[in-house]
């Protein structure tokens, strides 16, 4: 599978915030929290934002940001489809790569509590920082 991350633009906001709503519309339930397009596409503005894609077909997507110490896995969503495949793994080795080369010593993320993904960042090297009501911040060195 040839994958890659490419800049996102708006065209790819309805793929994206279906895949986010898709995904995380269990746990906003289960937490009993608001999902708000509005919110998401507030932020779409804001974050770098990039698909995961094979060849012409969007896997995909993840939102950044950074600080002067960290960059922030704002958003990782797979297809249903092609989950299990170790598609995430790539591209948090990816992510890290792109911390190096920014001279970010950190990666940094938030994850519902009860989200099958923190099992992923735990085997990846990300390390519990603390926890909220329904969050759990998660972090690692980038190598």
């Amino acid at each position: 599978m040839n994958l890659k991350l490419v800049p996102a633009s708006a065209e790819h906001l309805p793929f994206a915030r279906d895949l986010t709503r898709s995904g995380m519309l269990r746990y906003y339930c289960q937490y009993d929290l608001l999902w708000l397009d509005e919110a998401f596409d507030q932020a779409w503005d804001w974050r770098e934002q990039w698909l995961v894609t094979a060849g012409e077909q969007h896997l995909g997507f993840c939102s950044l940001s950074q600080d002067s110490r960290a960059l922030y896995i704002r958003e990782l969503h797979i297809v249903q489809d092609a989950r299990g495949r170790g598609i995430g793994s790539w591209v948090l080795q990816e992510l890290d790569t792109w911390a190096v080369r920014r001279r970010l010593p950190l990666l940094r993320l938030t994850v519902f509590k009860s989200n099958p993904a923190r099992a992923l960042y735990l085997r990846k090297g990300f390390v519990e920082q603390g926890e909220e009501e329904c969050f759990v911040r998660m972090q690692r060195t980038s190598y």
